[in-house]
């Protein structure tokens, strides 16, 4: 966490050195700023060693060095940003009576003491991390037992029911066919999943096969785990194979222990059929060369929670280890709490099958829960009470146990990701956030390198601690990760959650907070909260993550001055808080508001992402367009601008200019013309809104002139109100042939274009994601030829009266990995022939001439490629809660 405390600080800085508003004086304060910047640099590089040597430190001495960075960082913070935050309001309170001012001038001279002594005190604490890095401590006897290195033997003496594998027969079937196939060569296979899921108890249950048992001549299974040395593994595979000198060897102290080592197991697996299980790996690079290739069948498993671990061993023998549905997590639930032979009543079933469904399908936490569970305590009154409450101390008892299984997923992340992870926590518990919310709040914070993109979100998914909802493509934490992330943040004081009254009072109060999360906006209406909430200057974020609350309740902005985010979109303002202006060092401001913005917005100068919501969707007459004020113009630091349906203003002038804005969301067609493009030069990502009037009979102009925008990479384009009629086209027409080549993510709802119009975005070279909803293409064929779309990865189309989606050629769409249909009633027709490259399909809520369609597609691919090249089929519906797939 540390590492997103020195980013934060880096951006502050750096926001000093190269803002085009602020003119630091030319005095000492230039050189000050830019020695304090090189040092943020270089610790931030210190920091960002932990990557390379995790697997040797002592995470217990680390954690304790970081959490003095931290305290040390926020502490200058408390010094710089009030020094600068108050030069910023003296000459603000100027422009009452003059022009608004275009640069603010900061003095920085008399704060050059404590600046020094931050760099003293930080120079001191690096070398301290490194020397801890390159020369970790000795393990205390509690941190040997909580993060050992390789056991010297696995004992499966005993009977142990946590073999009872519930829900995976199917899968340990495929595993174990997988391990016994006809394949001469030593291949690896892989089990990848998340923390708990069972990923060690079926790699036990197959290592104890008899089948498996009767057909190696050498078995041998080592857990491993995030700390590890390499020489301990191989002392550990040389043991359990009996070999002799092996004492001898690890004696001698000499450089060429390792190779000699390497050697011994290379000559004791050597003409043996062995099977080798790697329990628990965390680093991609670990050597498994030391195995022949005896051409005899011989296999090494590995289980992982890091998808590059299983990729890197071999891509197309990964085995991601589902959750357990609901029916198998009762199942087990029953089985741990009643066994075989105790009866109960129906109402207690219903009762146990909604606690279990709490669990999440996560093996682990079902487990633990039933071992909670007080065994003579089995009233209906009890369990009904845990079943309806997820904040039950039963659950938050299971997930303390689990602690030792969860945190290494978190403590052995990469630094970059530490903080973004635990921001997620934040939200609400089950919370479904998409991509480019999280990105923007972790930009706006400072968590975020330069080129941070999705690849934060693609590494944290890879590491299964988010999971991902295919239905709304968007990201959530598991429960239990969940309660990790709240408890872990507060402890690094990443930020504070006020659930309920008492949380406004704890014991050491919520002065020293740095990100306040607001779980019930009701709380901003108690006035004991009210006074602890002003008590809190130091804050530097604010999160409402409530349920939406449609009454006003006041947010005491006047005292939280040193506000860099403001995420309010729980709350609907019915008048536009004038404290805002204030908050000068605001980069980030989510609000729900239906009237027009003030003039006055324009002084926020730090802003970086304006975002406006409005609660009802209001149906607009032709007449009746709003726009943003004309000051939007001078927000030179604006990446991100969502309007509501606003509609930019005609710029005036040369400065009217937006070089930053990268991202323009939900604006009205007007928007999209000449004028305002020309002064939105480097616009990344558009989203368009179109508000249909009643008798609309005017073609569309928002796409004649985006052509120009030549670094435009997303478009979405929504029609609010699509009038249906059955003959007709859905809406007017937008010609789509203006749509710019650099285009790699398309979205277009509501639009009625008849497919053949397709043609006209089939050939943009970049497009690599295709959604088109709700009626955005109109008609019962679409004939995907086979030149169309030459680097399309993913499409989507939900909503339409396609009846056949045919192609002609052996191979359509040779890019795509994976493609979901969804409420698509009339269609009986998929094209049987993807590009080998598909990895997934999807179908919610279509026909049964599409679901046969999709089965055909799965049987045919498995007859032509068998397990060469897996093919995942997925059919739901929503009056059945269990998918097919």
């Amino acid at each position: 966490m540390a590492y997103g405390a020195v980013c934060c600080l880096e951006l502050i800085i750096e926001r000093l050195l190269k803002s085009s508003h602020i003119s630091v004086i030319q005095n000492s304060s230039p050189q000050i700023l830019k020695h304090l910047y090189d040092e943020i640099l270089s610790l931030k590089e210190a920091l960002g060693e932990f990557d390379e040597r995790r697997s040797t430190i002592n995470m217990k001495m680390v954690k304790t060095l970081e959490a003095g960075i931290i305290d040390a960082i926020y502490e200058f913070e408390d010094v710089l940003e009030p020094h600068v935050t108050n030069q910023f309001h003296s000459q603000s309170e100027k422009e009452t009576n003059h022009p608004p001012l275009m640069v603010y001038s900061v003095d920085l001279h008399e704060i050059k003491q404590d600046v020094d002594s931050f760099i003293q005190t930080m120079n001191k604490m690096k070398r301290a991390y490194i020397h801890e890095l390159h020369n970790p401590s000795p393990d205390d006897e509690e941190e040997e037992e909580d993060d050992s290195f390789v056991s010297s033997r696995i004992d499966f003496g005993g009977k142990d029911e946590s073999y009872n594998m519930v829900g995976s027969s199917d899968l340990f079937k495929r595993i174990k066919d997988r391990l016994t196939s006809s394949q001469s060569e030593t291949t690896f296979v892989s089990l990848l999943g998340m923390a708990g899921i069972g990923k060690t108890t079926l790699a036990k249950k197959l290592f104890q096969d008899p089948f498996i048992v009767s057909r190696y001549t050498a078995r041998v299974f080592v857990t491993i785990g995030p700390k590890y040395r390499f020489s301990d593994i191989l002392v550990d595979i040389l043991r359990q194979l009996n070999a002799p000198g092996i004492d001898e060897v690890v004696l001698v102290e000499s450089e060429n222990v390792l190779g000699e080592l390497k050697m011994m197991v290379y000559k004791s697996l050597k003409n043996l059929r062995f099977l080798v299980v790697f329990d628990d790996v965390w680093d991609r690079e670990l050597y498994f060369g030391s195995f022949p290739n005896n051409q005899n069948g011989s296999r090494v498993l590995l289980t992982t929670r890091i998808a590059e671990v299983a990729q890197s061993a071999h891509p197309l023998s990964t085995f991601k280890i589902p959750f357990l549905d609901k029916k198998e997590s009762w199942n087990l639930l029953r089985e741990k709490v009643f066994g075989e032979q105790e009866s109960f009543s129906y109402e207690l079933a219903k009762a146990g099958k909604k606690i279990a469904e709490n669990c999440e399908g996560l093996p682990l936490t079902i487990v633990t829960v039933a071992n909670i569970l007080p065994k003579a305590d089995k009233t209906l009154e009890y369990w009904n009470k845990i079943a309806n409450e997820k904040q039950n101390s039963v659950y938050k008892d299971a997930y303390d146990q689990m602690s030792k299984v969860l945190y290494p997923s978190y403590d052995y992340l990469d630094q970059h990701l530490k903080a973004c992870f635990l921001c997620i926590g934040a939200f609400p518990q089950n919370c479904l956030k998409y991509p480019s919310q999280l990105i923007d709040l972790w930009s706006a914070e400072g968590f975020l390198n330069l080129n941070g993109t999705d690849v934060y979100m693609g590494q944290l998914f890879s590491r299964n601690v988010i999971l991902f909802d295919a239905k709304t493509c968007a990201y959530h934490l598991h429960s239990s990760f969940w309660y990790m992330c709240n408890k872990e943040a507060t402890k690094t004081k990443l930020f504070y959650a006020l659930n309920c009254p008492a949380d406004a009072l704890p014991e050491e109060g919520i002065k020293s907070k740095r990100r306040l999360c607001i779980r019930n906006n009701v709380l901003l209406a108690m006035e004991d909260v009210q006074k602890s909430i002003a008590s809190a200057s130091t804050v530097r974020s604010l999160i409402c993550t409530g349920p939406f609350h449609r009454y006003p309740v006041k947010l005491f902005l006047e005292d939280l001055w040193l506000l860099r985010v403001l995420h309010a979109y729980g709350i609907k303002f019915y008048e536009f808080p004038m404290e805002v202006v204030k908050l000068v060092q605001l980069r980030h401001l989510d609000l729900v508001y239906g009237g027009t913005l003030p003039t006055f917005i324009s002084k926020l100068r730090n802003l970086q992402q304006l975002i406006v919501k409005q609660h009802q969707i209001i149906v607009k007459s032709t007449g009746n367009i709003s726009y943003m004020p004309i000051e939007i113009w001078n927000m030179k630091e604006l990446k991100y601008l969502q309007t509501a349906g606003r509609d930019m203003p005609h710029p005036c002038g040369e400065g009217s200019l937006l070089p930053n804005l990268l991202k323009l969301n939900a604006v009205g067609p007007q928007s999209c013309n000449k004028y305002v493009l020309e002064k939105t030069p480097n616009l990344k990502e558009l989203s368009i809104r179109i508000d249909l009037p009643i008798e609309a009979s005017e073609p569309f102009s928002c796409f004649d002139h985006i052509s120009h925008l030549h670094q435009l990479n997303k478009l979405q384009c929504y029609v609010m109100n699509p009038v249906l009629k059955t003959t007709e086209v859905v809406t007017p027409l937008a010609p789509l042939s203006d749509i710019p080549s650099s285009l790699t993510e398309l979205i277009l709802c509501g639009f009625g274009y008849p497919w053949e119009e397709i043609i006209k975005i089939s050939s943009l070279p970049n497009l690599k994601y295709l959604t088109l909803d709700c009626y955005a293409f109109r008609g019962p064929k679409w004939e995907v030829l086979g030149d169309e779309f030459p680097k399309l990865e993913s499409l989507q189309i939900e909503g339409t009266d396609l009846e056949q989606c045919t192609s002609r050629s052996y191979c359509c769409l040779p890019a795509i990995l994976s493609v979901r249909i969804a409420n698509c009633y009339k269609l009986k027709e998929i094209p049987l022939a993807f590009g080998t490259s598909i990895r997934s399909m999807q179908v919610d809520d279509c026909s049964t001439k599409a679901v046969e369609c999709a089965n055909k597609i799965n049987q045919d691919w498995e007859e032509k490629y068998g397990d060469k090249n897996l093919l995942s089929v997925y059919v739901r519906s929503s009056w059945d809660d269990s998918p097919q797939g």
